[in-house]
């Protein structure tokens, strides 16, 4: 399988690191200069508005997907390829799984954990088997992972669980997924 599209998971503020807003930059790039659809939540402020921007400023397609109530609370991305408007936070969940074959997790707050769990809970019911990659840009993942493992060892999920997400350090290692992963 060719990985034509990655949804991104960020968060619509900044943080506390300017390498986070780096990151995010460089993530919108490097999709876009492999040719690769960003998805994502279709806000223009914090690090979604940066990935998007970066997206197309390279030269890349960018779907943004946002439910109708955050129109506003986040400033609804006008300049994307194209933009879609849901009912609710479930639609929009359900329709940037639809559009992405890859999904990137890189620094964001609760909105975020919640995308990344949800992913993951379908792909370990098998309702999908795209690749998930939490990306550990200036060590913002580190503790989420952590935690992740912490239920496998204290026997609230299965090891196979460790096998839902792969942890790679940076874009480059993402990329370098992207462009050879083929899903089990």
């Amino acid at each position: 399988m060719t990985i034509r599209s990655c949804a991104v998971f960020c968060g619509s503020r900044f943080g506390n690191a300017p390498i986070y807003a780096e990151g995010a930059k460089e993530i919108g790039t490097a999709l876009a200069q492999h040719g690769i659809t960003l998805v994502y939540g279709g806000g223009h402020v914090g690090l979604m508005g940066t990935v998007a921007d970066a997206a197309l400023q390279a030269g890349g397609k960018v779907i943004g997907v946002i439910p109708e109530f955050l129109h506003a609370r986040e400033v609804m991305h006008k300049g994307v390829t194209q933009l879609e408007v849901t009912p609710d936070m479930h639609t929009r969940k359900a329709r940037m799984f639809e559009l992405s074959d890859a999904y990137a997790i890189i620094p964001g707050g609760l909105g975020t954990f919640d995308e990344l769990m949800e992913i993951m809970t379908w792909k370990q019911l098998g309702l999908h088997r795209e690749p998930i990659y939490i990306v550990n840009i200036g060590g913002w993942a580190t503790s989420l992972v952590s935690t992740l493992n912490d239920a496998v060892e204290q026997g609230f999920a299965d090891p196979s669980a460790r096998r839902l997400f792969t942890v790679v350090q940076d874009v480059p290692e993402l990329m370098e997924h992207l462009s050879i992963n083929v899903p089990a």
